[in-house]
């Protein structure tokens, strides 16, 4: 069985060898885009230069992308659903129209089938069957090449042209699908493009899981039998005026999962058997005493959620109150409430992300970032075995008071102690009590989701996405303030997060005091003086590594590719106020901003502040 790495390494190194640029993962938490908490898919940072935008380092490029959903939370405790995963990627921006579908599926194929020795009888793919409606014609393209990939390997290629009538009963190996199931684009459907917006069909790649299975089930079936182990975007065409047209130079996405690729190297059906799981596993059975298969459901959630934990905290989501950090201490706090369930007591969280930490050798900034993040968990482990004790009080307060807990009681004890409602079952039980009027929790969970999708709505309009000119203003203002930062408090500052709408700048850095009047009056100084300096803002493509010698200012650095974009702001006098990487837009000149204002400063998580500023404007 192939260690995480071993996988890793095993598609990197095969994908630059066939002329491909490798770049780094991009952070679990998007740079600038107040539309989104994380990063949910490999494409996600990708798309900029599915657009047009030019990449630094070239036209073809491969990475693995940290990436994190939290849609699916509940549903972990099954053998395949994760928060946290990683996705293969291998992108072609502005190919040959001629060749570039043979070069995916030659690519994708032969490292599947040659690098990793998976049985193609066990390999089915689906391709686009075409729309009349809006005359967009069949992947015949796709289709053929699949054939022939097939037929080399003794396969007999059947095409199923009715999947959802016989399924594979009559022997299908390439299923076709209408636009539904194979199409690519922002937007979704084609039927909902808008005009001048980019898509394509797409193919995806199936393993058999179990081959004596249902002969009735196919791709796109609800049955388990088939796991999908990546996908090809062929964006090749435009939506205009008059319909769909061909792209001379259409765009490659290829993603495939980690985690599912490595169910098909172990033989099984369960990812928590995987290497990617292994030794973190059996770290939790020594913990706990248990075996994998007491309790499989808690043994899952601890796994998953502690490695996303690990992973998030580093890319700069502590445990909080609010936005990704609430998501990260939930997380945490769910791996605590299962391991109470199989009878854990004591702190251990920190035990089993340290055997994850000291496993991602292929994130070297995680390992060196060790010590921090298993501090942060094993303080935020602490805080909630202190939330418990405190809401076990609370409860029995509450039952002298009243002589019973409803499940809006239930659901108080969770919002306002952090009190799950499993522990309130288990501690009134424990007691001789029960929930009454159980049905009111789910009410008043619903009446709290509505509140917080309502305030989620507000709070994440606009944003840099839009690149609106305020938004750009503000986002040159943030680096002006880090730059200040840096002055007046030291060069120890770093950015740990940033919000940008068009009204305002949220700033989060990492400093371990609460500022004073006179430091924010220095930091606000300092980016007036350089606003009113009339500063030009330039930029460079240059070496990762000769940007960081060189004394760039830069956080995240390993989330940036090998040619970094580096933002300068200089004055007509030659002073620099400025020198960061960055992913742009800018502004050309401070002298288009107005006049800056630091309204708020306060704690965002331990260790770090965070700065609301706006721009006034005469």
């Amino acid at each position: 069985m192939m260690t995480p790495d071993q996988l890793r390494r095993s598609y990197i190194e095969f994908m630059t060898k066939r002329g491909a640029c490798q770049v780094s993962s991009a952070s679990l938490l998007p740079e600038n885009d107040p539309s989104t908490l994380f990063t949910g898919s490999g494409m996600q940072p990708m798309v900029p230069y599915l657009l047009g935008e030019r990449h630094p380092v070239g036209s073809e490029i491969t990475d693995i992308q940290k990436c994190l959903r939290t849609v699916d939370i509940d549903e972990v405790g099954d053998r395949s659903h994760l928060t946290f995963f990683e996705m293969l990627g291998r992108w072609e921006f502005g190919a040959d129209e001629k060749d570039y579908k043979k070069k995916q599926i030659d690519a994708i194929w032969d490292w599947q089938i040659h690098g990793l020795g998976i049985d193609p009888g066990r390999l089915y793919v689906s391709a686009f069957k075409g729309c009349r409606e809006l005359d967009i014609e069949r992947d015949t393209e796709t289709i053929r090449l699949w054939s022939e990939k097939f037929r080399a390997a003794g396969i007999e290629p059947v095409v199923e042209e009715e999947p959802y009538k016989y399924g594979a009963s009559r022997g299908g190996r390439i299923f076709l699908y209408s636009e539904k199931e194979n199409w690519w684009s922002r937007s979704g459907s084609p039927f909902d493009m808008p005009v001048g917006e980019p898509g394509g069909p797409d193919s995806e790649m199936f393993y058999d899981l179990e081959p004596e299975g249902d002969i009735f089930d196919h791709p796109a079936s609800d049955s388990e039998r088939f796991l999908e182990i990546g996908n090809n975007v062929f964006m090749c065409y435009k939506k205009e005026d008059t319909g769909f047209v061909k792209m001379k130079n259409p765009n490659i996405d290829y993603g495939g999962g980690l985690e599912r690729i490595a169910i098909v190297l172990s033989g099984g059906r369960d990812i928590y058997n995987t290497a990617l799981f292994l030794n973190a596993r059996q770290k939790l059975m020594e913990i706990s005493g248990k075996e994998y298969t007491d309790d499989p459901r808690s043994f899952r959630i601890i796994l998953d959620h502690v490695r996303a934990a690990a992973f998030l905290i580093h890319d700069g989501a502590a445990p909080s109150n609010s936005d990704a950090g609430y998501v990260t201490r939930r997380l945490l706090r769910r791996a605590v409430r299962a391991g109470r369930k199989i009878g854990i007591q004591g702190g251990f969280v920190g035990k089993l992300a340290e055997v994850y930490i000291d496993e991602a050798t292929a994130y070297e900034d995680l390992i060196a970032d060790k010590q921090k993040v298993l501090e942060i968990i094993n303080n935020e482990e602490k805080l909630f075995h202190r939330t418990l004790q405190q809401g076990e009080v609370e409860i029995q307060k509450h039952i002298r008071n009243k002589g019973s807990v409803t499940g809006a009681d239930a659901f108080y004890f969770y919002e306002t102690y952090g009190f799950p409602l499993e522990l309130t079952e288990e501690f009134l039980a424990e007691n001789g009590y029960g929930i009454t009027e159980k049905a009111s929790y789910a009410e008043a969970a619903e009446n709290h989701a509505r509140m917080s999708r309502t305030a989620a709505a507000g709070r994440f309009k606009g944003g840099l996405a839009d690149q609106s000119a305020e938004t750009t203003a503000l986002h040159t203002a943030a680096h002006l303030l880090l730059a200040g930062l840096r002055q007046v408090l030291g060069s120890h500052v770093m950015q740990k997060g940033s919000n940008i709408t068009a009204e305002r700048l949220r700033f989060d850095f990492n400093h371990d005091q609460k500022l004073t009047p006179e430091q924010l009056s220095e930091v606000e100084k300092f980016v007036n003086d350089a606003i009113a300096s009339r500063a030009s803002v330039t930029v460079t493509e240059i070496p990762k590594t000769q940007a960081r010698e060189s004394g760039v200012s830069g956080s995240f650095w390993d989330q940036y590719p090998d040619i970094v974009k580096v933002y300068t702001i200089r004055d007509s006098g030659g002073r620099v106020w400025s020198r960061e990487i960055c992913g742009g837009p800018h502004i050309e000149n401070t002298a288009c901003l107005g006049t800056f204002r630091i309204v708020k400063e306060q704690s965002s998580s331990a260790g770090v502040r965070r700065i609301k500023a706006v721009i006034d404007h005469c």
